[in-house]
C-alpha cells in the first residue's frame, strides 16, 4: 500500500512531503515535479503569493542516479516568504506584540478549527487548513503519475467553466464516444488546456471569463467554477464491488473532495444519469481488436468500483474562495460583536489550479489500485505482472466459460 504524509503551515519554513510503498527501479524526474508544481501556481486570477514565490523541491530521500530506491522519498518545498513571518510563526518564543487574530472568515475553517482544537489565535487554524499544504500534495502525488507513466497511463484536465461562462462551442462530449477524441491521451488534452491562461479551450470563453475575474476583482468578490479530470491508459479490473472501501470510484470521490473549496464532484454522466431513460444512460458493449469496449462511455470508465478500460473521466465543482476583499459579516472572539470579517491574502480565482490538483489526487487513487493488483518490489517485477495480465483476451475469458460449462 503506498501513503504519503505532509507537514508544514502556509507561512512557515516550509512544506514537506514523505512519499512510501512505490518499487525501486523507475525513473524520477525532478524537472517533472517542479513542472507540476508551477502549473499548480499557475492561472489567471492568481494572488500575490504567486509573484513571490516559484515552488521546487528539494529532494531529500529515496532517489540515486535518477532512480528510486524503493524506500521512502522525502521532498522539501521552501516557503519563499518565511523571513518576513519569522516572528509570527516563530516555533519557540513568543513576541508580546504579536497579534492575536480574533475574527473568523465565513467559508474557512477559521470557526471550526478554532473551537475543534479549542485555540485561542485563529492564526493556528489558518496555517494549516490553507490550500497552501496542497503543494505538498502535488509533489507526493508527482512520483504515482511518475509511476503511472511507465506504463502509458496518463491523468490530465481541463476548466469546464468559471464563474457559470461556459463554452458556446465546447470540447467533444467524449462521454458519448469510447475515445478521447483529437486527443490520443489525458496528457495531450492537458498540455492544450495549458495554453490558456484559465486552463480552457474555446479562446472566445477564455476571454469572457477573464473579463468576469476582472469584475470580481473590481468588486473584491471571488469566484469558482467546475472542471474535468480524465485518465487514459487505466486498464479494466482496478477496484472491486466486494467491500464499499475497495471500490475506485469510492477512493477517487474521497481524494477529490479532500482539496480545499471543492464541493462537488461526479463520475462520468453523474448527475444526469438521475433525470434519463436507462437505455439512455448505460454503455452498450462490444468488441473491438479482440478486446471488450463500450460504445459510449457514460460511466465515466467505472462500472460496479471496477475499471472498465475506457478513460476515467470526473467533473468536480470548486466554490468561490472564502477569502474577500469586500467581507460579508462575522463575529469577534474577543467581544462578540457582530462586525465584517478579516482580509487575508488570497487568490481571486484558483479553478485552474485546482484542476491540477485534482489531476494529482485522481493519480494518486489509480497507482494505488494498480499496485495492489500488480503490485512488487520492483518495477520490473511489476511490469512482468502487468503484462501477463494483460495476454487476457475474450477468446481467453469464452475458453474458461467453455471449460467450466
Amino acid at each position: 500500500m503506498i501513503r504519503f504524509l505532509t507537514s508544514g503551515e502556509s507561512h512557515g519554513k516550509g512544506l514537506t512531503s514523505i512519499v512510501e510503498g512505490f518499487p525501486s527501479n523507475f525513473n524520477f524526474d525532478v524537472d517533472f515535479v517542479n513542472l507540476e508544481l508551477k502549473r499548480r501556481q499557475s492561472g489567471y486570477g492568481r494572488g500575490q503569493r504567486m509573484k513571490i514565490e516559484t515552488d521546487k523541491i528539494e529532494l531529500l530521500s529515496g532517489v540515486r542516479f535518477g532512480k528510486t530506491l524503493g524506500s521512502p522519498i522525502a521532498m522539501f518545498i521552501k516557503n519563499y516568504d518565511w523571513d518576513a513571518w519569522t516572528e509570527k510563526m516563530n516555533q519557540t518564543n513568543k513576541s508580546d506584540d504579536i497579534e492575536k487574530i480574533t475574527i473568523p472568515r465565513p467559508g474557512h475553517a477559521d470557526l471550526t478549527g478554532t473551537q475543534k482544537y479549542w485555540f485561542d489565535d485563529i492564526r493556528n487554524s489558518i496555517e494549516r487548513s490553507s490550500a497552501r499544504e496542497t503543494a505538498a500534495r502535488v509533489a507526493a502525488c508527482s512520483v504515482a503519475k511518475l509511476f503511472l507513466k511507465e506504463f502509458d497511463i496518463h491523468v490530465g484536465s481541463y476548466v469546464e467553466n468559471i464563474g457559470g461562462e461556459f463554452s458556446n462551442n465546447p470540447f467533444a462530449n467524449i462521454l458519448y464516444s469510447n475515445s478521447l477524441g483529437d486527443f490520443s491521451n489525458a496528457l495531450e488534452l492537458s498540455n492544450e488546456a495549458d495554453k490558456s491562461e484559465v486552463r480552457v479551450f474555446d479562446k472566445e470563453q477564455e476571454q469572457r471569463i477573464i473579463d468576469k475575474i476582472k469584475i470580481a476583482k473590481k468588486k473584491g468578490d471571488t469566484l469558482g467554477g467546475t472542471f474535468i479530470v480524465v485518465a487514459s491508459g487505466v486498464p479494466y479490473g482496478l477496484g472491486s464491488y466486494m467491500h464499499y472501501d475497495q471500490r475506485l470510484d469510492t477512493d477517487i470521490a474521497a481524494s477529490i473532495m479532500s482539496i480545499n473549496a471543492v464541493k462537488g464532484m461526479e463520475v462520468g454522466d453523474g448527475f444526469n444519469s438521475a433525470n434519463i431513460f436507462g437505455s439512455e444512460s448505460h454503455d452498450e458493449i462490444c468488441l473491438k481488436n479482440n478486446q471488450f469496449t463500450r460504445s459510449t462511455n457514460r460511466a465515466g470508465g467505472i462500472e460496479g468500483g471496477i475499471s472498465t478500460g475506457l478513460p476515467i473521466i470526473i467533473r468536480g465543482a470548486m466554490k468561490p474562495i472564502a477569502t474577500l476583499m469586500s467581507p460579508i459579516k462575522s463575529i469577534d472572539f474577543s467581544s462578540m460583536e457582530e462586525l465584517e470579517s478579516r482580509r487575508e491574502r488570497s487568490d481571486f480565482v484558483a479553478v485552474p489550479a485546482c484542476a491540477v490538483i485534482a489531476e494529482s489526487m485522481m493519480a494518486w487513487s489509480i497507482a494505488k489500485f494498480f499496485l495492489l493488483k500488480f503490485g512488487g518490489d520492483s518495477i520490473e517485477e511489476i511490469k512482468d505482472n502487468y503484462n501477463n495480465y494483460l495476454c487476457k483476451t475474450p477468446n481467453t475469458i469464452k475458453n474458461n466459460f467453455s471449460t467450466k460449462s
